[in-house]
């Protein structure tokens, strides 16, 4: 077998992330197996948001403000007599999409200069782990509201921040494992046999680090989703009307002591999908590393 032959085979054998070994160690992993369901039942809600929502969200009516659960509102109502189930449903669309899209931006921007760092090395490497060091100092919270107070206040300009925020992380991570990578007998196989850089590198060391970066992603959909919940408790986040949960869980603390649904019921749906994130993201990190037993 000629080196050539050798780089191209190696990679796929150590690279096969979803092939049947990996649905097995996952489904052996009970909890992430059980909150995939409620990730699933999550994502379909809000993508039938129109159709298992029993009232129109934006709807107010003052006469029916602040009523408690019941047969007609299962989660009761706010302030300005909105139905909370509604609200909370079609919420999951806004929580969702701030997660992918915060998510998706910070991979945009780590992924490459994590790459280009870990495969450059010398004083490049130094610049972009300095930038990421410099983020990391910042606790992201104070980070995305500190983007935010120069974007302005918004949804979008909401991801942004927490995309910004997020992005040192997949800098070291992809970084080390871009550095870990290139000392694989494979990788200097294919550079030994004249292979380009550009093919050795995604052809041979990103498929490679893939595991970690997905791992990574699903547990940052968490982290993303709680900071932009933060960020519409502090009115920096989705602006009224929009049903977005920290908004929610802001406008019913003032009632708090009186009807508590208003706020609990958002703040629930926040802890279950942050969790139900986490959870899934250990799942996923078991069952892509073959060394660990899962139970």
């Amino acid at each position: 077998m000629t080196g050539l032959e050798l780089s191209r085979r190696l990679p796929r054998a150590r690279g096969g992330l979803f092939q049947g070994p990996f649905w097995r160690r996952f489904l052996r992993h009970q909890a992430a197996a059980a909150v995939g369901l409620i990730l699933y039942a999550l994502a379909l809600a809000a993508m039938l948001a129109p159709v298992l929502a029993p009232a129109d969200p934006f709807e107010a009516a003052l006469d029916r403000a602040l009523l408690g659960p019941s047969a007609t509102y299962p989660l009761g109502t706010d302030q300005l007599g909105r139905d909370i189930l509604s609200r909370i449903i079609y919420g999951a669309r806004l929580s969702l999409l701030i997660g992918l899209v915060s998510v998706g931006l910070s991979l945009a921007i780590g992924m490459p200069l994590g790459a280009v760092a870990g495969l450059r090395q010398g004083w490049v490497d130094q610049v972009v782990v300095g930038l990421a060091d410099v983020l990391l100092s910042f606790p992201p919270l104070l980070l995305a509201i500190a983007v935010v107070a120069v974007l302005g206040p918004g949804l979008v300009n909401a991801m942004i921040a927490v995309g910004i925020a997020q992005a040192p992380i997949y800098i070291r991570l992809v970084r080390a494992e871009v550095l870990r990578v290139q000392a694989e007998p494979f990788v200097e196989a294919a550079r030994a046999v004249g292979c380009p850089e550009s093919r050795v590198l995604l052809t041979h060391i990103v498929p490679n680090t893939l595991g970690p970066t997905i791992v990574q992603s699903t547990l940052n959909l968490a982290t993303a989703i709680l900071p932009a919940a933060s960020l519409g408790f502090l009115g920096l986040g989705a602006q009224p009307p929009l049903p977005e949960w920290g908004a929610m869980l802001s406008d019913g603390r003032r009632y708090l002591q009186v009807v508590p649904h208003v706020s609990i019921f958002p703040g629930l749906a926040i802890m279950v999908t942050v969790l139900a994130f986490n959870l899934f993201g250990d799942g996923l990190r078991d069952a892509l590393d073959p060394r660990m037993t899962i139970r």
